[in-house]
C-alpha cells in the first residue's frame, strides 16, 4: 500500500487516517509524526518505540480473543486525537522521538518469538499514525503464525481500513463518546469517522471489541449509553464485547472524579437491555468473568489481568452448546 497521494508537485495527501491532510513540503500533519519531505510521506516514528513491554492479552483489553495469552506490546509518540482525559498524554501529546531507541520490524518479531508471545499489539498511543512500521512488523509475526491487535480511537482511512484486512487479526476500539459536538469541539476529530470504522471492523474477519471510557459528567449519561448500546447492538452486532473502563483523574482532568460503581453498573445495565452478550467493567472491582448468555455457566474465569478458560470447548458452551463469539485458541 502506498500512504498518500499526490496532490501537485509541492502537495501530498497522507491517507493513514480520516484527517486526510494535506502536506506542502517539509510539513507535517495533524499528528505530528508524518511529513513531506521530497514530496513523500514519510513517518518519523518508523523503527523508534517509545514503549515496548509483555501484557496479558487482557489489559488491551481483549477478553474474547486467546484469554490468559501475552502480547508483546509497543507504542510510538503522537496521536491524532486531542483527548485531555488520556492516561498516554506524556507520549502520545508529544513529537519528541528518541532516535537512540532503534528497532526494525524483524527485531520486534525477534522479540516476540523469543519471549514466546502469541501476538504483538500495536498500542499506547495511535498506531494509525504509525500503521507503515506496524504493518511491516504485522506482516513478518504473520508469517511466524505470530497474532497482531491493534488498540485504537477508530479514525483509519478507508485505505488503511481495506489494507489491513491482510494481516490484522484483533481490534480493540475506542467508543469516546455518542455526541458529535465533544468528537468534533473537544476530541478534535468526527464521530461518524469513528462509526464507520467501527461498522467496517465489524463486517471484516478482524475481532472486535469496543471500550467506552465512562466520565463523570460527560458521556455518563442514561440517554447517551443508551444511544451508543443501540449501536452497537443494532450496527455490529450483539455478540461484539463491550468494555466499559472507569475513569481516574489525568492529564487536563485532574478536577473531574473517578468513575463510581453505581454509575458502571447502570452502564451494564443498559447495555444488557439492548441484548448485548458480552459487557465488563474494567479499572474497578467487580466481577469481569465470562458466562454463557444462554445458560449462564462460567466460561472464562477472569480476576483482573489473569484468566483461565474453563467451559468453552471448540467455541461453544460445554454446558449448553451455545456458540461463544470469540478468538478461543
Amino acid at each position: 500500500m502506498k500512504y498518500y497521494r499526490y496532490e501537485d508537485e509541492d502537495h501530498i495527501t497522507c491517507i493513514l487516517c480520516k484527517h486526510y491532510c494535506s502536506l506542502k513540503k517539509d510539513a507535517h500533519g495533524i499528528c505530528g509524526i508524518n511529513f513531506n519531505i521530497d514530496s513523500k510521506l514519510v513517518n518519523k516514528t518508523y523503527g523508534h518505540p517509545s514503549a515496548l513491554h509483555i501484557d496479558p492479552i487482557e489489559k488491551k483489553p481483549l477478553y474474547h480473543f486467546l484469554p490468559s495469552s501475552r502480547s508483546l506490546s509497543l507504542g510510538t509518540v503522537g496521536c491524532n486525537f486531542r483527548c485531555p482525559f488520556c492516561q498516554n498524554y506524556t507520549i502520545s501529546q508529544t513529537t519528541e522521538i528518541d532516535e537512540s531507541v532503534e528497532y526494525s520490524p524483524e527485531d520486534i518479531v525477534k522479540l516476540a518469538v523469543e519471549n514466546k508471545t502469541e501476538s504483538i499489539s500495536y498500542t499506547y498511543n495511535e498506531p494509525t499514525i504509525w500503521y507503515p512500521y506496524a504493518k511491516d512488523i504485522g506482516v513478518l509475526a504473520k508469517a511466524k503464525g505470530i497474532k497482531n491487535v491493534f488498540v485504537s480511537s477508530g479514525y483509519e482511512s478507508h485505505e488503511v481500513l481495506e489494507d489491513m484486512k491482510s494481516w490484522l487479526d484483533a481490534a480493540n476500539i475506542d467508543l469516546k463518546s455518542f455526541s458529535h459536538d465533544y468528537y468534533k469541539k473537544v476530541l478534535k476529530t468526527n464521530l461518524d469517522g469513528v462509526l464507520e470504522s467501527l461498522i467496517a471492523f465489524a463486517k471484516s474477519d478482524i475481532w472486535l471489541e469496543i471500550t467506552t471510557l465512562l466520565i463523570p459528567g460527560v458521556n455518563d449519561s442514561e440517554e447517551e449509553i443508551d444511544k451508543m448500546a443501540e449501536f452497537i447492538s443494532t450496527k455490529l452486532g450483539r455478540d461484539v464485547p463491550w468494555h466499559f473502563s472507569a475513569f481516574h483523574p489525568d492529564y487536563k482532568m485532574l478536577d473531574t472524579p473517578s468513575t463510581s460503581l453505581k454509575s458502571m453498573l447502570k452502564a451494564k445495565e443498559i447495555a444488557h437491555g439492548h441484548g448485548i452478550k458480552y459487557v465488563y467493567l474494567g479499572n474497578i472491582q467487580n466481577d469481569s468473568s465470562t458466562y454463557c448468555p444462554k445458560c449462564k455457566s462460567k466460561l472464562v474465569d477472569r480476576a483482573g489481568f489473569r484468566s483461565h478458560m474453563e467451559t468453552i470447548v471448540d467455541s461453544k458452551c460445554a454446558s449448553c452448546g451455545e456458540f461463544i463469539q470469540g478468538v478461543w485458541s
